[in-house]
């Protein structure tokens, strides 16, 4: 068990004392509400399901001085405000689970309604294999859950960070399934990748999480603003820079009647609809996250 003082313990521990004190080292934290976050860590190290470890808690279990060391030596990582994700090196997205680590930014449980949009629009192409577009890919989420859940679907996924382009080929190299190819290159400059260029007119949906905070608004979060790459976070003065670089040279890659996902903070619908109108896309709309908030953009080719 963890003492007052936070020390590690030296003797077996039971796992429904050792998850308590785990939750109250992490609300001292600062980690409002920390119960997912220890039961995740001691799942972790002990090799099983946050189900199982609620289960063994349950019954009052005892787990080794060894594991429950590991365990008090996470949370006390976690207590710093070190990304869960991090420490567990796995981060759940939609239907799969995605390797992360420092370099890469974390996908969002917001970001799953994004990947709905897209996957939605890709099971509705007639083509027998359709084409999809991620653009500032990252970990490979929004990529790979469409390659996940739509078979049939070639995916192209693009990343500029060598940080995280290296975290994405772990991620299609386990998830991709032979249908997603993995392009590094720079989305302000679409038509210098060569690999897109057979592209060209045949994208049935083109998705992106760019960066999208404003630079003179540094996140709040120390998850957030001290371990995520300021690359995949500051999108300029308001924001929008790679929003309006994808808006003007994607099209090219989009088949008539192709649809254009973006996600975006809560403030930037209306500036992005007006964006896309004026670039040429058609019945721009945003649409909520789960919890009400603004979070994507739609719109036809």
């Amino acid at each position: 068990m963890l003492d007052e003082q936070g020390a590690a313990p030296t003797a077996t521990a039971r796992v429904d004392v050792l998850l308590d004190a785990m939750r109250q080292r992490m609300l001292a934290g600062g980690i409002e509400d920390p119960s997912a976050d220890a039961e995740l860590i001691l799942g972790h190290v002990l090799g099983e399901s946050r189900g199982r470890v609620q289960a063994l808690a349950v019954m009052r279990a005892e787990i080794t001085s060894a594991d429950a060391a590991a365990a008090v030596e996470l949370t006390e990582e976690r207590a710093r405000r070190v990304p869960l994700q991090h420490l567990t090196g796995r981060a759940p997205f939609r239907s799969i689970e995605l390797a992360v680590g420092p370099g890469v930014f974390v996908p969002r449980p917001e970001t799953e309604v994004v990947a709905q949009f897209a996957i939605d629009a890709l099971q509705l192409v007639p083509d027998p294999e359709p084409i999809a577009v991620d653009l500032c890919t990252g970990s490979g989420a929004l990529a790979l859950a469409m390659a996940h859940e739509v078979p049939r679907a070639r995916i192209w996924a693009v990343e500029m960070s060598r940080e995280a382009f290296a975290w994405a080929e772990r991620n299609v190299a386990e998830w991709g399934d032979g249908r997603v190819s993995l392009v590094q290159g720079d989305v302000t400059a679409l038509e210098e990748i060569a690999d897109l260029a057979p592209l060209a007119g045949r994208v049935h949906v083109l998705v992106s999480n760019p960066p999208y905070v404003p630079s003179g608004m540094v996140p709040r979060d120390p998850e957030v603003r001290d371990h995520d790459p300021q690359l995949a976070l500051y999108g300029g003065e308001d924001g929008l820079d790679i929003v309006r670089s994808i808006s003007r040279s994607a099209r090219a890659l989009v088949v008539s009647g192709g649809t254009l996902v973006i996600e975006h903070a809560e403030s930037q619908g209306r500036a992005i609809r007006e964006l896309l109108t004026a670039d040429g896309w058609r019945a721009a709309a945003t649409h909520p996250d789960l919890t009400g908030r603004d979070r994507a953009t739609t719109a036809l080719r």
